[in-house]
């Protein structure tokens, strides 16, 4: 036989099935594995009143019309809540993969996409990145911002200008749909001023730029009250701030202090529900019976707990720091998966069944959430999973930090103290500026499972190639 008889017999593939573009599909799939499963995108208490903000063209506490307009139009007006999902799993699964090429991590021969996909993979698999992705929440958009920012401040040179806008595009989402990503961002733009300063000291070369973080920072500033105002009328930012501190307080007890040492006061709504006041944050601000509601509810209320926030702090400045610090570090330790997607989803139930009738009530109502499958046994077992390698993440960062300062790989030990910073900001945001819940936490902590893991593959593969 000739020598082209012993050649090897071509591959035989289907269109657009090649390795990388399979792995890249496999890694959507399993960002979208939990509604997947559901049968319908994860729902929260809370997305019906995202959804409600389009149906009333108003504000509400807590949530923001941007994120029920992104609902709206990804959903197609409504007509499929499969949109928002798909996004979000578009946007996550491109942002992890520019967040490997612009570091050059990967395998030996393995194309880009090829190794995204198995990360997104993992990622679903060891970590509760899925049920964020898929869920009708601004929660995943969060720890996006974090890597938004970092592209844009770290790694701007590596990025193609289209790029570039896109990456700025979803920050600038992440900043408009919830003030806890204001807040956040906020202390990433003081982080990386610091790290510019510390660069210029030390001459590690990692050349971060203030200047796009810190003007996505300041347009959602300046467009979202500005934006109220065109569209709504009612100029400001997504209301209720002060409402989730005093919560908090009360929570703490620190409220209950407060109102002991000056009742009776006149000035003081409160002090005629001093003896009513619940013993958690929850109960406080949403149960029916809460002297919350007796004193005027959101809005009769804001002026008077913004009030009691200031002379609480004043008053008791040492405790007020000691319960904030506690509410971090408890913040940072609670990690679970299923926060709160197992109970009676009352609000956004009646949203779908009186707002939304017809086939995307059915669709809705079809879900296993919505029948009750997504039980606590679930996420226990999950969390036998997610919570140690949480934990053990978040601890690697440290490790991460360490190997890449001594082996030349600054810029990985410089992502990984800016992950460190950022999942310590959002628990000091959640935790002592609202009060600790899984959820806050368990939304970022990915982020720390995909930088060790981007080390992992620094450590002992080979970079890999383009496409």
């Amino acid at each position: 036989m000739s020598d082209a008889d012993d050649s090897p017999l071509p591959r035989r593939r289907l269109p657009g099935l090649d390795a990388p573009r399979l792995a890249l599909w496999l890694g959507g799939f399993a960002l979208l594995g939990a509604a997947l499963w559901n049968g319908f995108p994860i729902v929260f208490f809370d997305t019906g009143g995202y959804i409600k903000r389009v149906l009333d063209w108003g504000l509400e506490p807590g949530r923001s019309f941007f994120y029920g307009l992104f609902l709206y139009f990804t959903s197609a007006g409504w007509f499929s809540f499969w949109g928002p999902a798909l996004a979000q799993a578009v946007v996550t699964l491109w942002l992890i993969h520019l967040l490997l090429r612009v570091h050059q991590v990967g395998f030996r021969d393995w194309p880009q996409r090829q190794v995204t996909g198995v990360v997104a993979i993992a990622l679903s698999l060891l970590t509760g990145v899925s049920w964020y992705v898929g869920q009708l929440m601004p929660d995943i958009l969060l720890p996006l911002l974090v890597l938004c920012f970092w592209l844009l401040s770290f790694r701007w040179d590596r990025l193609e200008w289209r790029e570039r806008a896109g990456v700025a595009s979803i920050g600038l989402l992440a900043l408009l749909s919830h003030m806890s990503g204001m807040a956040l961002a906020m202390g990433l733009v003081v982080t990386i001023a610091t790290a510019k300063g510390l660069d210029r000291w030390r001459g590690w070369g990692l050349a971060p730029r203030v200047a796009p973080a810190a003007a996505l920072l300041a347009l959602s500033l300046v467009a979202m009250p500005t934006l109220h105002m065109a569209l709504i009328g009612k100029p400001g930012f997504t209301p209720g701030g002060p409402v989730f501190i005093f919560g908090r307080l009360v929570q703490d007890g620190l409220a209950q202090r407060y109102l002991a040492d000056h009742c009776p006061d006149a000035t003081i709504k409160l002090c005629d529900y001093q003896d009513r006041l619940p013993a958690t944050a929850d109960d406080f601000i949403w149960h029916a019976d809460s002297p919350f509601r007796a004193i005027g509810w959101w809005d009769g209320a804001n002026a008077e707990l913004s009030r009691l926030v200031g002379g609480i702090v004043s008053a008791y400045p040492g405790a007020f720091l000691h319960t904030a610090l506690v509410a971090t570090w408890d913040q940072l330790t609670m990690v679970q998966t299923g926060d709160g997607l197992d109970e009676w989803q009352e609000v956004t139930r009646w949203i779908f069944s009186s707002q939304l009738p017809g086939r995307r009530y059915l669709d809705f109502m079809s879900a296993r959430q919505q029948r009750e499958e997504t039980t606590q046994a679930l996420f226990d077992a999950l969390n036998l999973v997610h919570v140690p390698v949480a934990h053990l993440s978040g601890l690697g960062l440290i490790l991460v930090a360490v190997w890449g300062l001594r082996t030349g790989r600054r810029d990985m030990a410089a992502l990984a103290l800016f992950t460190a910073i950022a999942l310590i900001g959002n628990a000091f945001i959640s935790g002592a500026l609202s009060n600790p819940h899984d959820r806050y936490q368990s939304r970022m902590v990915w982020l720390a499972a995909l930088v060790v893991g981007m080390a992992a593959i620094a450590r002992f593969g080979k970079a890999g190639k383009e496409p």
